[in-house]
C-alpha cells in the first residue's frame, strides 16, 4: 500500500462559478490503491438512468389576424405591408412546437421563438391570440388568450427539451459529464422562472407545486452528476462523502414529497421506484466514503459501523432495483431511458458487492488488528452536506452570444411604436448635440491655429530664412503662380479674340449707325406736317444724342486700352519672367548672398539658423498631423452617430419608466473615446504652438535684424511692386474688353432701332401721298360739278411726286442742336438701346 499524500489544501470544481475549499482535517487520500481503482472502475461501467421532464402538446395558432387588427389600430399603418412578417412568426412557432425533437436543434429553435415572442410583446402588450396547450402530465387542453401562457409554456419546453439533453449524455466522457451537468441546472433555472413570474397557473403542468417538485429532481440528477465528477476525478473521500450526503438528502425528500402527487395521477409511478432505489443508494454512497475516511484517519470501529449501515442499505436499494428490473416497460415510462431498469438494477449491485467485500475485509482487520469498540449507529456523527448544483438563471442563458445569435433579428423591426420613436428623436438630438459641440472645438482649435501661425508670419516669413541658410536671394527663378496664371487667362483670350479685333468691330458698327442718322442732315427744310411727324423727330433726336454719348464712352475705353496695352503687351511675351527677374534683383548685376551683406555671419551661425528653420518645420509638420488626425476623428465620430440606432434599446426597455436618462448617458459614453481623441489633438496643438511661437522668436532674433534682412525687405517691396503692376495691367484689361462688350451690344441694339425708325418714316411718306392724291381728285370732281361745262376750263395738274419720299419726308426735319446725355444713355422716351458703355 501506498503512503498518505503530503497535507495540502484540495479543492473540487463545483461549478463554472463556484469552488470549494475544505480544512486539513477533511484533506486526505485512500489508503487502498486497489479500492480506489475498484470504485472507479464500476461507476463509469454502470451509468445512473435519469428523469427527463415530459413536454406539452400544442395546435395551430393563427398570429396574422390578431396582429394585423393590431397594426391597423395602434400603429396606423397598411397590415399588408407586413405580411412577410407574419408568415415567420407562424413559421417560427411551428418549427418550435410541432415536430421537435429533444436536441439541441429543437433547444434552438425553442430559444428563437421564446426571444421573437419577448420582442412582439414590447409591440403588442394587449394582444389576445387562443394559445392551445395540452397538459404535460394530464394531457388535458387548455386554450388561454394571454401571451403570458404562450411564454410559460415554452418556456416549459425549454426545460424539457434541456433536461432530455442531459440525460441523453455519455457520463463515462468527461465532456458529457459537463454538459450533464450544465443543462440540468438550465432545466432548473428555466422552471425556476416560471414560478417567479407566472404567478397564476392554469394547467397542473405549470402550477408551483408540480414546478418546485421538477426542480428539485432537476438539481438531485444535477448534485448526482457532480458526484460522479467528484470520483472521477478522485476526490478525497470526505469531499465524496458530503456530495453523496446532500444527494441522499435530496432524494429522500423528494421519495416523500412524492407520494402527495401519487393519489392525483399526475408523475409516472415508475419515478416513485426511482427515486426511492436512488435514496438508498446514495445513502449507502454516502455511507461507504465517509467509513473509507474514517480508516484512513484511524477510527477503525465508527469506520465499520458505517460499512454495516451502507451494506445494509445498498441490499435494500439492490431490492427496489432490481424489482422494478424485471417489471420495467420503456413505452410506460418514455422520460426514463430505455435500460432504466437494467442499468439501475447494475449499478446497485455492483455497490453492493463492492460495499460488503469492503465490511468483510474491515471486520477481519478490526478482528485480528485493531480490536476497536464499535459504537452504535446511532451515536455516530452526521456527514455535512456540501450543496454544488445551482440554477443558471435564464437571463444568463438568454444573455450569451451564441443564443443571441440564435434568435436573430426583431421580425418586426419596422414595426416601432410611436414612444419609442420620440425616445430615438430626443436621443438623436443628444448626439447632434454632442457632434455639434466637437465640431465648434475643431473648428475653433483650426482656427485658432490658422490666427496664430498668420500673427507670427511664420509660413510667409519662413522663406526669407531658407534662403539666408543657402546663401542666396531666391525667388529669381519663375515669376510668382498668380502672375503666370494671369498671363496664361489674358494669352487664351486674346487667342480667341484680342482686343484690337473687338475695337474694329466696335469701329465698324458705330460707323454705319452714324451714316443712317447723318444722310438726311441737309435735306430738312420742308414744313411737312410737324404735329404728325413729333414722335418720328423725337425718335431721331433721341438716337443720335445716344450715338454722341456712346462716341464719348468710346473715347475713354480706347484711352484705358492704350494705358494697359504696353503692360499686356509686355506680361504676354518671354521678356516677362526675364523683367521679373530684374525687378527683384539687386541693381548691382553679381548674385549676392545675403549673409555676405549682412556682415558675412560665420558657419556657426548660418548652422543656428539653419537648425531653427528646420525646427519650425518640423513643428509645422506635427500642426499638418494633428489637423489631420482631428478631422478624421472627428469623421470616425459622425459616423458613428450615423450608424447608433437605440431604437431596439429602447423598446426592449420600454416597460421600464423614466428609464430614457440612464440608457441615453450609457449610450453616449461609446462615444467618449472620440471626444477624448479630440481633446487630446487641441491640447498637442497648443503645445506645439507654444513651442512655434518660440522657435520663432528666437529664429528673429537671430537673423532678422542687420544689412540681409534690410535687403530682403527691399527685394519684397519691388517684387510686390511688380506684381501690383501687372495687377492694374489686367483689371485694366477686362475693363477694357468688357467696355468693348458693352459698346458692341450698344451699337446692336441702336442699328436695330435705326432700321426701326427708317421703315417708320417710310410708311409716313407712303400713306401722306395716298392721302394727299385722294384729297386732289375729289377736289377736281367737284370743281367739275359746279361749273358750266363749256366755260369752265380743265383744272391744273397735281404737283409732280417728290423723286424721293423719306428724303422730302425728312426735309423739314432739323437734327441740329447739342443735348448733353450721359454716354450711351439717351434721355428720349423713344426706343433706345440702354447704356451699355462707359468710361471704366
Amino acid at each position: 500500500m501506498d503512503g498518505c499524500a503530503s497535507p495540502a489544501r484540495r479543492s473540487g470544481q463545483l461549478a463554472s462559478s463556484f469552488a470549494l475549499h475544505y480544512d486539513r482535517h477533511d484533506q486526505e487520500c485512500l489508503t487502498d490503491t486497489q479500492t480506489r481503482t475498484a470504485v472507479l472502475a464500476f461507476t463509469m461501467a454502470h451509468q445512473s438512468p435519469m428523469i427527463s421532464i415530459p413536454k406539452k402538446g400544442t395546435d395551430e395558432v393563427d398570429w396574422t389576424t390578431p396582429i394585423r387588427n393590431a397594426i391597423g389600430q395602434s400603429y396606423g399603418e397598411n397590415p399588408d405591408n407586413y405580411a412577410s412578417e407574419y408568415a415567420a412568426l407562424q413559421r417560427c412557432r411551428q418549427d418550435a412546437v410541432r415536430g421537435a425533437g429533444s436536441d439541441l436543434t429543437a433547444r434552438d429553435l425553442l430559444y428563437k421563438y421564446f426571444g421573437q415572442l419577448e420582442l412582439l410583446e414590447l409591440r403588442f402588450p394587449e394582444i389576445r391570440v387562443n394559445f392551445p396547450w395540452r397538459d404535460a402530465f394530464t394531457a388535458k387542453l387548455i386554450v388561454q388568450t394571454s401571451l403570458a401562457y404562450e411564454k410559460a409554456s415554452i418556456i416549459f419546453q425549454i426545460a424539457a427539451t434541456h433536461a432530455a439533453i442531459a440525460a441523453a449524455q455519455s457520463r463515462s466522457d468527461p465532456e458529457g459529464l459537463k454538459r450533464a451537468f450544465y443543462y440540468f441546472r438550465c432545466s432548473a433555472g428555466m422552471l425556476t422562472y416560471i414560478n417567479e413570474n407566472f404567478l397564476h397557473a392554469p394547467s397542473t403542468d405549470l402550477s408551483r407545486e408540480v414546478i418546485k417538485f421538477l426542480v428539485g429532481v432537476i438539481l438531485a440528477q444535477a448534485t448526482e452528476v457532480f458526484l460522479e465528477k467528484c470520483r472521477d476525478e478522485k476526490k478525497t473521500n470526505v469531499l465524496v462523502s458530503k456530495v453523496a450526503s446532500q444527494v441522499a438528502s435530496m432524494y429522500t425528500a423528494l421519495s416523500e414529497e412524492v407520494k402527495e402527487f401519487m393519489g392525483k395521477g399526475i408523475f409516472d409511478r415508475n419515478w416513485v421506484t426511482v427515486l426511492q432505489s436512488k435514496t438508498k443508494y446514495f445513502t449507502s454512497v454516502m455511507h461507504y466514503y465517509r467509513a473509507l475516511a474514517d480508516n484512513t484517519a484511524g477510527n477503525y470501529g465508527e469506520a465499520l459501523v458505517r460499512l454495516t449501515q451502507a451494506e445494509s442499505l445498498a441490499k435494500e436499494a439492490n431490492r427496489i432495483a432490481s424489482g422494478f428490473g424485471s417489471i420495467f416497460m420503456p413505452q410506460m415510462s418514455p422520460n426514463l431511458p430505455p435500460d432504466a431498469g437494467q442499468s439501475l438494477a447494475d449499478l446497485t449491485k455492483a455497490h453492493l458487492g463492492l460495499v460488503s467485500e469492503r465490511r468483510a475485509e474491515a471486520q477481519r482487520d478490526n478482528d485480528l488488528i485493531y480490536n476497536a469498540p464499535l459504537p452504535p449507529a446511532e451515536t455516530l456523527p452526521a456527514v455535512d452536506k456540501v450543496g454544488a448544483a445551482t440554477i443558471v438563471p435564464i437571463q444568463e442563458v438568454y444573455g450569451t452570444p451564441e443564443v443571441q445569435k440564435v434568435i436573430g433579428s426583431d421580425l418586426f423591426i419596422r414595426l416601432v411604436p410611436l414612444s419609442v420613436h420620440e425616445s430615438a428623436s430626443v436621443y438623436s438630438e443628444e448626439k447632434a448635440k454632442l457632434v455639434r459641440g466637437e465640431v465648434e472645438m475643431a473648428e475653433g482649435a483650426a482656427g485658432e491655429a490658422r490666427s496664430a501661425l498668420d500673427a507670427l508670419g511664420v509660413k510667409t516669413g519662413l522663406g526669407r530664412f531658407k534662403a539666408m541658410v543657402e546663401g542666396s536671394v531666391a525667388g529669381e527663378d519663375e515669376i510668382p503662380a498668380e502672375v503666370r496664371r494671369w498671363k496664361e487667362d489674358i494669352g487664351l483670350i486674346e487667342e480667341r479674340e484680342g482686343v484690337e479685333m473687338l475695337l474694329e468691330r466696335l469701329r465698324s458698327i458705330r460707323d454705319g449707325v452714324h451714316g443712317e442718322l447723318d444722310a438726311y442732315d441737309h435735306l430738312f427744310t420742308q414744313a411737312p406736317s410737324a404735329g404728325l411727324t413729333k414722335g418720328l423727330r423725337a425718335d431721331l433726336k433721341s438716337h443720335v444724342q445716344a450715338l454722341e454719348a456712346a462716341d464719348a464712352s468710346d473715347g475713354q475705353v480706347r484711352a484705358l486700352w492704350e494705358s494697359v496695352r504696353g503692360d499686356i503687351g509686355l506680361l504676354l511675351s518671354d521678356e516677362a519672367e526675364q523683367m521679373f527677374k530684374d525687378s527683384v534683383r539687386n541693381k548691382h548685376s553679381r548674385k549676392e548672398s545675403l549673409l555676405d551683406l549682412d556682415m558675412e555671419r560665420d558657419d556657426e551661425e548660418k548652422r543656428k539658423i539653419g537648425q531653427l528653420v528646420e525646427e519650425i518645420e518640423e513643428r509645422l509638420g506635427r500642426l499638418n498631423k494633428i489637423e489631420k488626425e482631428r478631422d478624421q476623428t472627428l469623421k470616425d465620430l459622425k459616423e458613428k452617430v450615423q450608424t447608433d440606432d437605440v431604437s431596439h434599446l429602447l423598446l426592449l426597455n420600454r416597460r421600464n419608466p423614466n428609464v430614457e436618462p440612464t440608457i441615453f448617458a450609457a449610450e453616449l459614453e461609446k462615444f467618449r473615446p472620440y471626444q477624448q481623441r479630440l481633446g487630446q489633438t487641441v491640447l498637442h496643438q497648443q503645445a506645439v504652438l507654444q513651442e512655434v511661437t518660440t522657435l520663432w522668436k528666437n529664429l528673429k532674433d537671430l537673423a532678422g535684424r542687420g544689412e540681409g534682412a534690410r535687403k530682403w525687405e527691399e527685394r519684397e517691396r519691388r517684387k510686390k511692386e511688380t506684381i501690383r503692376r501687372f495687377s492694374r495691367a489686367r483689371d485694366g484689361y477686362m475693363e477694357v474688353r468688357d467696355g468693348i462688350a458693352k459698346g458692341l451690344q450698344f451699337y446692336t441694339e441702336l442699328s436695330s432701332l435705326t432700321a426701326t425708325l427708317r421703315r417708320n418714316v417710310r410708311d409716313f411718306v407712303s400713306q401722306r401721298t395716298v392721302e394727299r392724291d385722294n384729297i386732289a381728285s375729289e377736289a377736281e370732281m367737284k370743281q367739275r360739278l359746279s361749273a358750266p361745262s363749256k366755260s369752265m376750263s380743265p383744272p391744273p395738274k397735281p404737283p409732280p411726286p417728290p423723286s424721293s419720299g423719306l428724303d422730302n419726308a425728312f426735309a423739314s426735319m432739323n437734327i441740329h442742336g447739342i443735348w448733353q446725355l450721359s454716354p450711351h444713355f439717351p434721355a428720349s422716351t423713344g426706343a433706345v438701346p440702354s447704356a451699355t458703355t462707359s468710361a471704366p
